[in-house]
């Protein structure tokens, strides 16, 4: 009869810094786990199990609704689409990659860390395409052709070298100064999303009048930005946790709700900006420069090969440089 063995999970003193969370002080995975016991650990109660979960299951839901929007837009044949057809891809593609991070993590420190590489290159490709859609559908009537319009997207192309870049750059510093690596990598997607949002925050803080796009679009936007700003919260102060440690160790830690929040966040924006794509197809047909190939798949394609070496890069200096022997270390107490 075939048995399967869950695998054994560990107390914080068990298993080797690098793997330490700020406030868990239990259900650590053992750091040396085969593939295996990563995918079954995530059917197991630990300190990883939610997180595996809250985004994989949207991985599905965004699947879902990007095929059932396939049928409504021509994506083939409209390239007034396209820029929502990009954003789509990667609306799929950072929950997936995160989950794969979040299982795979505990293979071993070296394996940790090129996850983690792989999960904020993903979130740095989404930012790109906040932008495509922002620029595309949510621009303030004001501003439509305007110097920020041409240049929104490929800026948003740049902004997501420098996110990976600083967010990469922030594992090496997780031992030696824990303090500057959280305060790198929360500016690193600090930064884009401020740029992202340059268009909304204008739309619906300081623009009044007949020309705001004032539509149905905006209380999406108002609920998108407030789930973003939780997750924001929720990443920096790392609680409830740190107020009660043990307390939250599978349950209820602020990296679990800091996942839901932005899926929820994502959810909301995503309406948002269909109804604007829906909305204001006419007016921007008459006033915005027409969407052209290069505008969207080809600026895709470039970030995505631009992310992909620098992804490369931090990955040979991981396993080449000497100076990464520390956060390399994977020695565990039996």
């Amino acid at each position: 009869m075939l048995t399967i063995r869950l695998p054994q999970i560990f107390r914080i003193h068990q298993v080797p810094r690098i793997f330490w969370e700020d406030g868990i002080i239990s259900g650590y995975r053992h750091p040396k786990s085969s593939a295996l016991d990563c995918v079954l650990s995530s059917f197991q109660l630990n300190n990883e199990t939610i997180n595996i979960w809250t985004h994989f299951l949207p991985t599905w839901y965004f699947l879902w609704r990007f095929l059932g929007l396939s049928y409504s837009l021509d994506f083939s044949c409209d390239a007034y689409s396209w820029p929502f057809l990009a954003y789509m891809w990667l609306v799929c593609l950072y929950p997936f990659t995160s989950c794969c991070a979040h299982t795979f993590s505990t293979m071993s420190a070296r394996a940790r860390h090129i996850c983690y590489f792989l999960d904020y290159g993903a979130l740095s490709l989404y930012s790109l395409g906040c932008a495509f859609t922002y620029g595309a559908y949510a621009m303030p009537d004001r501003w439509v052709s305007s110097t920020l319009h041409y240049y929104f997207v490929p800026v948003a192309a740049l902004n997501s070298f420098v996110c990976t870049s600083l967010s990469c750059y922030s594992r090496f510093l997780e031992l030696e100064s824990p303090h500057l690596s959280k305060i790198a990598r929360t500016a690193a997607f600090l930064y884009p999303f401020i740029f992202d949002n340059i268009p909304l925050f204008y739309r619906l803080l300081f623009c009044f009048g007949e020309d705001c796009a004032w539509n149905d679009s905006v209380p999406g936007y108002f609920y998108h930005l407030f789930f973003a700003a939780l997750t924001g919260f929720l990443f920096a102060s790392h609680l409830p946790e740190r107020l009660a440690p043990g307390r939250f160790d599978f349950i209820g830690h602020s990296h679990q709700l800091f996942h839901i929040c932005a899926v929820v966040g994502t959810h909301f924006q995503l309406e948002a900006v269909l109804r604007d794509l829906h909305s204001r197809r006419a007016f921007l047909a008459l006033r915005a420069p027409p969407v052209i190939f290069t505008q969207t798949f080809a600026v895709l394609g470039l970030a995505l090969l631009g992310n992909a070496l620098l992804l490369a890069a931090f990955t040979f200096l991981l396993c080449c440089s000497a100076g990464s022997t520390s956060i390399l270390q994977n020695h565990v107490s039996e």
